[in-house]
């Protein structure tokens, strides 16, 4: 009898949660599983070394989000010693991508903190054995997903160029790209993973490898030191909860900003009933993200008090007000629910990446500071400590016996992919597959004027912004990863063909 569903990042990662399920892990185990085996194989696209949101409801209990985002570095450094070591590169990606790399753009790394929590307050399954098909993967060598290489294809020389062996694992002996489907090896990466599964996540913060990392950008002028490893928590939030229809949903809270983000939408756009999608939907759907969007452009972007900007656009979320004053890289994502009910969904994201890689790790450094559209305040963000801002919103839900993890990748829009499959799961009734394959829209605020984004098979009506129509289903509009059980009708479970997913049910 199956007990557990996954759905994640890659097949890859799928069947390495599978072990961990028949090894007797549970939901949160074999989450966690997949997640440390995307954030290991996933090169550019995400890494170890970055940040992570866990949320978990288990029955009976009210779900948590376990924030495990990047903090800014600096403990213990000279006010003169902030905000140095950034390089700006712009690269052709997504139309044009400015960021920041760099040993400076390197924040403190939480992901392993939060994944360390999450195991000792609901895992089943030994330490050792998340770690398991990471390790295998790693030392073996894994494919290079369609995804990463996508991604690489920009940056690999840029960015992922500034490490010997990461260059090195990443292209051939001419200096070319590997090719999708290609073999990579990463040197020390299967060893320093062999180091955490036997120590724990000490390893990472106070131990060997921390400090490592701390002395390599310490020396290549960066920010981050073995105090700021030593000081680093993941933290234990209530989810942000708000109920639509029948439907119990919990997501990421602030200071993070996507659960905020889809929480608005929702709310939003659930005043008024929905039967379908035509031309009166898509119309008010455009409007919705726009109107939440220009919101988080004017307040959320730069907000220092984040909570408080967040309760004022849920409070116009639901009051209607939202709408009516408007006028104008990087994740990997894993869903788990088993036969108990107990739910997990893990975002994860490294950022674009800072190219930086201390020696003899393997271990690829996020560039989350330097994220200029998401932390607009930039490299001096705020004291040591701060914790960064996020568009990440893995998200749990529950109607009576039924329960559902969902979230995706897919950077600002997380929130709008995830916004319409909720509204066609919950709202439309739609299956799991329908609901993530249905064609999306996203409305993009990135440029000068707000531009709508659409996928084939979408007829808007007469809207007042200009429309930017895609020739096919991509990526660029997220990567819905959903898993659900119901003990009347079993487990269901669908990855996104916008991008290479992986499902199991075990």
């Amino acid at each position: 009898m199956s007990k557990v569903a996954i759905a994640t990042t890659s097949q890859l990662a799928a069947d390495a949660a599978a072990e961990v399920a028949v090894a007797g892990g549970n939901a949160v185990d074999c989450a966690l599983a997949a997640s440390l085996l995307t954030m290991n194989t996933e090169p550019g696209v995400c890494g170890l070394a970055g940040g992570a949101y866990i949320t978990v409801w288990k029955p009976g209990e009210k779900p948590i989000t376990i924030d495990g985002n990047v903090d800014a570095p600096g403990r213990g450094l000279n006010p003169e010693e902030l905000g140095r070591g950034g390089i700006e590169v712009t690269m052709e990606y997504g139309g044009g991508v400015t960021t920041i790399i760099g040993p400076g753009s390197v924040g403190v790394p939480g992901s392993l903190a939060a994944v360390e929590l999450a195991w000792q307050r609901y895992g089943a399954a030994q330490w050792k054995d998340l770690f398991k098909g990471s390790i295998d993967a790693t030392r073996a060598g894994f494919p290079l997903s369609s995804a990463c290489h996508h991604y690489l294809h920009y940056s690999g020389k840029p960015i992922f160029g500034k490490s010997k062996d990461g260059f090195n694992a990443l292209h051939d002996r001419s200096g070319q790209l590997r090719s999708e489907g290609d073999k990579i090896h990463v040197p020390h990466l299967a060893d320093s993973l062999e180091l955490i599964a036997e120590e724990g996540a000490r390893s990472f913060y106070t131990g060997e490898l921390g400090h490592r990392i701390a002395d390599f950008l310490q020396e290549s002028g960066g920010m981050l030191t073995r105090n700021d490893l030593t000081a680093y928590s993941a933290v234990i939030r209530d989810s942000l909860c708000i109920k639509i229809g029948d439907w119990n949903i919990a997501t990421n809270p602030a200071p993070a900003i996507g659960g905020a983000m889809l929480a608005a939408m929702l709310l939003a756009f659930s005043r008024e009933p929905v039967s379908q999608w035509d031309m009166t939907s898509l119309g008010r759907l455009v409007e919705v993200q726009a109107a939440t969007l220009d919101y988080r452009k004017r307040k959320l972007n730069s907000a220092v008090h984040v909570d408080a900007a967040v309760a004022e656009m849920l409070l116009q979320a639901q009051s209607g007000l939202l709408l009516d004053k408007w006028a104008s890289a990087s994740t990997v994502h894993t869903s788990a629910v088993d036969a108990d009910g107990l739910i997990c969904a893990i975002t994860a994201s490294a950022g674009y990446g800072s190219g930086e890689m201390a020696p003899d790790t393997g271990i690829w450094l996020n560039n989350c500071l330097g994220e200029i559209e998401l932390n607009a305040r930039g490299l001096l963000i705020g004291p040591p400590g701060t914790r960064l801002p996020s568009n990440m919103a893995p998200s749990a839900a529950r109607r009576g016996v039924e329960v559902l993890a969902a979230g995706s990748p897919g950077a600002d829009r997380i929130t709008t992919a995830l916004h319409q499959f909720f509204v066609n799961y919950t709202q439309l009734d739609m299956s799991l597959e329908q609901a993530i394959r249905q064609p999306r829209v996203h409305t993009d605020f990135g440029g000068a004027e707000p531009v709508v984004a659409i996928e084939p098979g979408i007829q808007l009506p007469e809207i007042a912004h200009a429309v930017k129509r895609y020739p096919e289903i991509g990526m660029y509009f997220g990567g819905v990863a959903a898993a659900s059980h119901d003990p009347r009708n079993g487990f269901n479970v669908f990855a996104d063909p916008r991008r290479a997913g992986g499902t199991r049910i075990v």
